[in-house]
Parts: C-alpha cells; sequence; structure tokens
C-alpha cells in the first residue's frame, strides 16, 4: 500500500494554467459564478432555465486552481427545482427526425458497446442477471465518474430511472455532502446543506494529503452547526424508499464531533479524531420507506465526503460522481491507497468514466501523448482496486465552434475520441462512441438547430441529454441481452 503522500502545486509550464488564455477563462468563470453568491444578484446568473423539456445550458467550468488549501461554500445547498430532470421528456420534433431510434423506449441503438476482449462487461452483466431473477440481496451497482454533465446529473438520472424501471429501483447512491460547483444537483431525492463547510477538491484547492473520498471533494467544518441533510424523494415514480444510509468520513488528529440524525431523532455522536488519517463509513438501517438522515458538526474538525442511500431489494444503484471541471487525469490527484479504498467499500460491479468535454478545451495544450498515458494510469489504478468488476468509457461529445451562421467542430474531438476507445481496449474496458452516434464532425452544430445541444456548443442541452442517457441504456441493454444469449448456449 503506498502511502499518504502530498499533493504538490500543479506546475504551471506543464499544465498551462498560468497561461493569458486560462487566466482569461478563469476570471470569465470568477464572473459567471459571482451572482451565485447572493439572492439578489439572481437576474445576473447564467445557468437559466429553458423552457420545459429544453433543460438546462450549463457553463463551460472554470480552470481548475493550482494550489493547496480550502475554499468556503458561502452558499446553501438548495432544492434547484430548476435544474430537474422530468421523468418524461419530450423531444423536440426537429430532433424526432435526426434520432429516431432514440425517441422510442426501446429499439437499436446508433451504437453498440465496443468490447475486443469479449468479457469486459461480464461481471456487470452477472449482477444485473442476479437482479433479474430476483436472487436475495442482490445489486448491481454502478459509479459513474464524470464532468459537469455527470455534476448536474445529465445523462446519469435518464440511465438510472431506466436501468431501475425494469430491474428494480435499489436505491439512489452516492452524494457529495454539499453542492461543491453551482451546478451540482441530483434527481429523485432531497438535499439540503448550510453554509461554512470547507472544501478542497480534486479540481483544486488541493488537499495537501490527497484524501478525497469517493467524490473528489473533501468537506471540513470549521465550526459547530455546519450540516447537510439527504432524504427521499417526496414525488414522483423514483426514489421514493431507503432502508440503509452510509456517511463516508475520515477520522484524523484533529476530528471534531458529529452528530447523526434519522427522521430528526439523535442517532448517534460520533468522535472523528484518532492517532493517524483513516477512512471510515458509519451504516445506519432503517425500515424500508421514506427517511432523511442530517449529518451535523458540534465543532471544527468534521471532515466528511458524503452519503448514499441503498435498499434492501434486488435492483440497480448509479452514483453519479461528477467534477466540474475535471479531467480523467485528475481523478489520480486522489492518494492511490485511499482512492482503492474508497472504491472497495462501494464495491460497484460497473465503474463508468465520461470525460473529453474539458479536455477538448484544453485543445492540445497538454499533449495528447500525456492525455493517452494518464488516462490509462487512471483506469490501470481503479480497474486493479476493482479485479471483478466491470469498466466503461463513454466517449466525448461533438464540440463545436460558431463563425457566422457557420459551425465547425474541434479538431481535438475526434482524436480525443480515438484515444478513450485505444485505452479502453488495452485496458479491457467497454466503450461507447457518443462523437459516433451523433453523426461525427459537424454534429453538434445539427444538435443545436435541433434543439439537442446547449448554447454553448459544448454540453447538451435537457433533450440531448435524455437522448445520450436512451442511448446508453439501450447500448447496455443490447449487450447484456447478446451476453444472455451467449451464456445460455450449451
Amino acid at each position: 500500500m503506498r502511502p499518504v503522500r502530498p499533493v504538490p502545486e500543479a506546475s504551471p509550464a506543464r499544465n498551462g494554467l498560468a497561461s493569458p488564455a486560462a487566466r482569461a477563462m478563469a476570471t470569465l468563470a470568477l464572473l459567471v459564478l459571482v451572482p451565485y453568491a447572493h439572492p439578489s444578484l439572481s437576474r445576473l446568473r447564467v445557468l437559466t432555465p429553458l423552457p420545459e423539456g429544453e433543460g438546462l445550458v450549463v457553463v463551460p467550468a472554470p480552470a481548475p486552481v493550482a494550489s493547496v488549501g480550502e475554499t468556503t461554500l458561502a452558499t446553501e445547498t438548495t432544492e434547484q427545482a430548476e435544474l430537474r430532470q422530468p421523468e418524461e421528456v419530450a423531444l423536440p420534433a426537429a430532433a424526432a427526425e435526426l434520432v429516431p431510434a432514440a425517441v422510442a423506449s426501446e429499439g437499436k441503438p446508433p451504437r453498440p458497446i465496443e468490447d475486443p476482449s469479449g468479457k469486459a462487461m461480464t461481471p456487470f452483466f452477472r449482477a444485473l442477471a442476479a437482479v433479474e431473477r430476483k436472487a436475495p440481496q442482490s445489486i448491481a451497482r454502478i459509479t459513474y465518474f464524470g464532468d459537469s454533465i455527470v455534476a448536474s446529473d445529465f445523462v446519469t438520472a435518464t440511465l438510472r430511472r431506466k436501468l431501475q424501471k425494469r430491474f428494480g429501483d435499489a436505491g439512489h447512491g452516492f452524494m457529495l455532502m454539499a453542492n461543491a460547483w453551482p451546478g451540482y444537483f441530483h434527481n429523485d431525492v432531497v438535499r439540503f446543506a448550510g453554509p461554512g463547510w470547507q472544501v478542497s477538491r480534486v479540481v483544486g484547492p488541493f488537499a495537501k494529503d490527497g484524501l478525497y473520498g469517493l467524490g473528489g471533494v473533501s468537506f471540513r467544518s470549521q465550526g459547530a452547526g455546519v450540516f447537510s441533510r439527504f432524504g427521499t424523494a417526496e414525488s414522483g415514480t423514483f426514489g421514493r424508499a431507503v432502508s440503509r444510509f452510509a456517511v463516508d468520513y475520515l477520522k484524523h488528529p484533529e476530528g471534531g464531533r458529529m452528530e447523526i440524525k434519522i427522521d430528526g431523532e439523535s442517532r448517534e455522536m460520533i468522535d472523528t479524531r484518532a492517532d493517524a488519517a483513516t477512512s471510515a463509513i458509519a451504516t445506519y438501517e432503517v425500515p424500508d420507506g421514506p427517511h432523511a438522515i442530517e449529518v451535523r458538526a458540534h465543532g471544527p474538525g468534521v471532515r466528511a465526503f458524503g452519503v448514499w442511500m441503498e435498499r434492501d431489494t434486488p435492483g440497480v444503484v448509479l452514483d453519479a460522481i461528477g467534477i466540474q471541471g475535471c479531467r480523467i487525469r485528475f481523478l489520480d490527484k486522489s492518494d492511490d491507497a485511499h482512492f482503492a479504498e474508497q472504491l472497495r467499500a462501494r464495491s460497484p460491479s460497473l465503474t463508468v468514466f465520461h470525460y473529453g468535454m474539458n479536455e477538448s478545451e484544453d485543445g492540445e495544450l497538454f499533449p495528447l501523448d500525456q492525455v493517452e498515458s494518464t488516462m490509462k494510469a487512471v483506469l490501470e489504478q481503479v480497474t486493479a482496486a476493482l479485479p471483478g468488476s466491470s469498466c466503461l468509457l463513454v466517449g466525448p461529445m461533438d464540440r463545436a465552434d460558431k463563425k457566422g451562421e457557420v459551425y465547425r467542430s474541434r479538431p481535438v474531438i475526434p482524436k480525443l475520441a480515438a484515444i478513450q476507445r485505444r485505452v479502453a481496449g488495452q485496458v479491457g474496458c467497454g466503450y461507447f462512441d457518443t462523437f459516433g452516434a451523433m453523426g461525427g464532425s459537424g454534429s453538434m452544430g445539427i444538435w443545436v438547430q435541433r434543439g439537442l445541444g446547449g448554447a454553448d456548443l459544448a454540453h447538451p442541452s435537457g433533450a440531448g441529454a435524455e437522448v445520450i442517457g436512451r442511448w446508453l441504456y439501450l447500448a447496455l441493454m443490447e449487450a447484456y441481452e447478446g451476453w444472455k444469449a451467449n451464456a445460455a448456449r450449451p
């Protein structure tokens, strides 16, 4: 096991964070985020809700903060109803013409799950088969890492709901203690957190010890009264029941006291002080049904990562681990042994990596050979930690720039897609070609015109996220049915 190692400050010569372009991006991002600091500035916010069914245009994330330390979350985590993805998303008529296969709940996906090894998805499919035959205590867990698309529960909400509709709702999964970014959101759950958490993140400011939990963010209380609440959904079809809460936190020499309340009643007071930093998980069983948990600091030094919710019933759980501004290589900011321990604690049947948007923002400022080598290193680390699990890479969307009335795809996108496909094959992961499914080069301009692409020409609209989620579901089910047919042969 590797020792806990400090995370050094990033080198400007290596990552270009000190370049004029990066400073300009950071300044723009600051101007974008300032209106979220106070309700009176809400009219200046640019994360503006679109008409129902069109979703949200997400502003590109700020450049990473190349420093060691913490920043204070000054705003509360509230309902953010404008970010909610409806259970049924009506696609624009023009989009239906463009992607007819995505309109139906069933059908053939535009691209299959690529698996040169023929066995990359087997562990996940075995878990699904156990759930499908209602084997006792069977759960097919998916831990889905990604950037801002996943941070807003875009794509993942659609995939989670469709899998749970077919196989059963075994719980919502992992959530950060609070909103580490303005657009962080989860569907089908109730979340609230007061202000005051101090955070370190894999996108900066970095934790000196490299301990970020599963979700890439470490939360520390400044004093008494800092709290977070999580509860079952109060409306809709999904997320209406829970039978187990788990609190993911850190024991350490400066640890403080943390109270756990369930349904408003105190369940336990935990002293998080310990001689050495050690990951810990506190689990609480409740009768299957609607419940809420509160994590409240009774002083400074409480360090927590997140909460997950599950049920004791066969079904699917999907953890949406969205990190705004993240590139896949930033997952290596975590201490290796700690990250492996966190992965094993969740024990997913399938780990998904959905990156490429922020790598496309870098262009080739970060050399593509290093994009490939660092991606491979992260995937090898994860597969070593989870040798009995499947892994899947979801390729990048097309991304465009507009000059006049002409949309032009960024040349780096097909290069990134080729790198991801190659690395997936080398490591033994599956691969889904989002770029090809969209239509390849030039497709983002068409998506924007048909209501599937965001105004930033990088993110999907709500309808576009629904389409990608449906595609992933259809591709997984096509591969699953093929696996079952092969398994049934003598």
